[in-house]
Order: C-alpha cells, then sequence, then structure tokens
C-alpha cells in the first residue's frame, strides 16, 4: 500500500533539498516511521526539481514557480501516475485543490487531510470547505477540541475527525552536565523559552513573572531563544529594569534548528506562553529531550501533557499565577518528573506513537 503526501504552496526561499527536508523534520519524521508498514513517498515544493530518498521516503521535488497553486493539474496528474492508495494532503485550508484532487483519483483513493493550525473559513470559502469535505475521508487534529469549532460552523463532518499529533521530534536527551558545560551554561534552575517575540507568544509575560521568581530563586536562569523580533525592545526594556534580570535572562537570539537539542538537555524547564497554538513543536522537542513543560492552559498543550500526566498549566498571559507555577518547581521530584515527560512523549507526541496511530485510523477507512 502506497502513501503519498502533498501540498499546495511552493517554500520557493528553500533551494536545498536536504536544508528542506531538515526544515520539515518534524513531519518527516512521521513519514519514515509509516515505512514499517507502508511505502511512503512525498512531493515537495521548493526552488529546486529533483528526486531525493533519506530513510526509506521518496521526495519528489517539483518546482511549478507558483507560490500556491489553485488549480494544479500538473501535480494530480504527477500524484495519480505516482498510484497512491492515500493521499495526505497537508492544510485544511485548500478545499478547491481537494476537490480537483478527487476528481482527478476517484474514489477508490483515500484523501486525508492534515489539519495544520488553521481556522474554519467563512463566507463562500466555507461552502468550498463543505463542498471538499464531501471528498475527504478523514481529517487528522491534534485535538477533538480543535475540531468542535469547524463542526460548530458546519465546515466538516465530525465524524470523520480523528485525534494524531500533527509533527513530532528527532530530537534525544544529551548528558545535562555535558550539554551545559558545553553551551556555557550555569545556574541551579535552568528555563527555557523558544519562538517569536510577538503577541500571541507573548514572552512579555514570562519575563515578568521571572522577574519576580528571581526573588525567591536568585541562581535560577532564563534562556530565551527567538526566531523573530517583534518585541525584542519591550522584552529588553523589561530586563534592564531590574539588577538580578541583567544577569539571570539572558536574550539568546536564533539558533538553527539542528544545533538545538543541547540547550533543550541543558534545560531543567521548557516555557511557553503562547495563547494560540496548532501543536507546539518546540515544547514537543523539549519534552523528547525530557525537558519538564511550563505551558499555557490551551488546547494543544491539555493534549501534549495528558493532561495532568506530566508538566504544570497555567492561565495565558497572566504573570501572576505563572509565578506561583514557578515556585512549585522548586519542590519537584526532577528525577521523576523528567520520567514523566520522556514516557509521555514516548507513548503520546513519538514519531512512532503517531504512526501507530495513522496506521489504525487508515485500516478502519
Amino acid at each position: 500500500m502506497k502513501i503519498v503526501s502533498t501540498s499546495y504552496v511552493n517554500a520557493s526561499e528553500f533551494s536545498d533539498p536536504e536544508q528542506w527536508l531538515d526544515r520539515i523534520s518534524f513531519y518527516t519524521g512521521i513519514l519514515e516511521e509509516l515505512t514499517k508498514q507502508y511505502e511512503a513517498e512525498s512531493i515537495e515544493q521548493i526552488n529546486y526539481t529533483g528526486k531525493l530518498e533519506r530513510k526509506g521516503v521518496a521526495y519528489h521535488f517539483l518546482n511549478f514557480k507558483i507560490p500556491k497553486l489553485y488549480f494544479p493539474r500538473q501535480l494530480h496528474s504527477y500524484i495519480k501516475r505516482m498510484q497512491p492508495d492515500i493521499v495526505f494532503v497537508n492544510g485544511l485550508i485548500f478545499p478547491l485543490q481537494v476537490i480537483q484532487l478527487r476528481l482527478k483519483l476517484g474514489n477508490r483513493v483515500k484523501i486525508i487531510v492534515w489539519h495544520r493550525s488553521e481556522k474554519p473559513f467563512t463566507g463562500i470559502k466555507k461552502y468550498l470547505q463543505q463542498l471538499a469535505d464531501k471528498c475527504v475521508n478523514a481529517y487528522l487534529f491534534t485535538s477533538l477540541e480543535f475540531g468542535k469549532q469547524w463542526i460548530e460552523k458546519d465546515n466538516i463532518d465530525q465524524k470523520k475527525i480523528r485525534e494524531v499529533m500533527h509533527g513530532s521530534s528527532g530530537f534525544c536527551p544529551e548528558d545535562k552536565a555535558a550539554a551545559r558545560t558545553g553551551l556555557s551554561i550555569a545556574g541551579s534552575l535552568i528555563f527555557l523559552w523558544i519562538g517569536r517575540l510577538n503577541a500571541n507568544k507573548d514572552p512579555l509575560t514570562v519575563i515578568k513573572a521571572f522577574i519576580k521568581f528571581l526573588s525567591f530563586q536568585p541562581l535560577a536562569k532564563l534562556y530565551m531563544i527567538y526566531q523573530t523580533e517583534e518585541l525584542l525592545q519591550e522584552a529588553s526594556d523589561l530586563i534592564k529594569q531590574d539588577k538580578k534580570a541583567i544577569q539571570s535572562i539572558k536574550l539568546v537570539g536564533k539558533i538553527p534548528h539542528q544545533q538545538l537539542q543541547p540547550w533543550y538537555s541543558s534545560a531543567d524547564f521548557i516555557i511557553s506562553s503562547s495563547h494560540y497554538e496548532g501543536g507546539g513543536i518546540a515544547v514537543c522537542e523539549a519534552m523528547s529531550c525530557g525537558c519538564v513543560p511550563i505551558l499555557t492552559d490551551i488546547i494543544s498543550f491539555r493534549k501534549m501533557t495528558g493532561p495532568g500526566k506530566c508538566g504544570l498549566l497555567y492561565e495565558p498571559g497572566n504573570d501572576e499565577v505563572l509565578l506561583k507555577i514557578l515556585l512549585q518547581t522548586g519542590q519537584l521530584n526532577m528525577e521523576e518528573e523528567r520520567k514523566k515527560v520522556l514516557q509521555q512523549f514516548k507513548d503520546e507526541l513519538s514519531f512512532e506513537a503517531i504512526a501507530k496511530k495513522i496506521n489504525t485510523i487508515i485500516n478502519l477507512l
């Protein structure tokens, strides 16, 4: 049985296929795990044309030189020649394309659509999603809670929703002492924050709470790795207002993805302050390295942590509640908490766990 994965967007800023596959390794690891049961191939659109096989998956790089394909006749003809039994479509924002895909492939092929944090359409686009729903065999959502807003707005059929994480991590724990030495990190408790410096990721809430926390744990350290700088000035100004914070809160900046494993391995805790997340790949990566999660109480993070099987949750945007959570960290049995995190990752968030769930879904279609 053959699985073919596709999307309709061209990431033209990438021209190196290996670099691109590293960029989406949170997803390709799922395909690699599925090769134990199926033949898996993936169509990728970047500024490159060619084929590459990696870890059992055949990647077809097609460059149509269009940012987004609305009428993908060439792509669909290519997919049909591949003779798939199952097609994964990445994203619920391509209803017009999914309708065309079904018309091209007929009813024999199963179409499974991954939810990638999108929100339901309104207006005429909602009507297209309703039409496309008749062409889809299953939807993969991180949590059924995400699917509720789609069901309530009558965009898709509730019976087709399945719970599966949309990505995972290939990282693994390194020796903590060695990782810290390599990064010149020291402190009694090490906290790590990774994300964009924007309002949704809300780094200011973490900084405010951590400054107060330093009065109780002056040897604690917070390292903040970020990809964008929208709130960099505000974050810097907050830190500069407190002498303890200047020494204890480090704005690291951007770190290449392949270099993050020692950062995760060095940290005791991963903090997220997001108001909305579709999956939380950085948190997943941190958990794969044994970081205890301190996360906002939102849908994706409740799912990732059990809820209650590991980690601590707090109200988004509330630095006082976050402070109370931070104060609990000094009383935790870190070895036991770390074991809980690694077990939760293995059972629910790993590539192996995701592939197992997908296999069950496919067998029931």
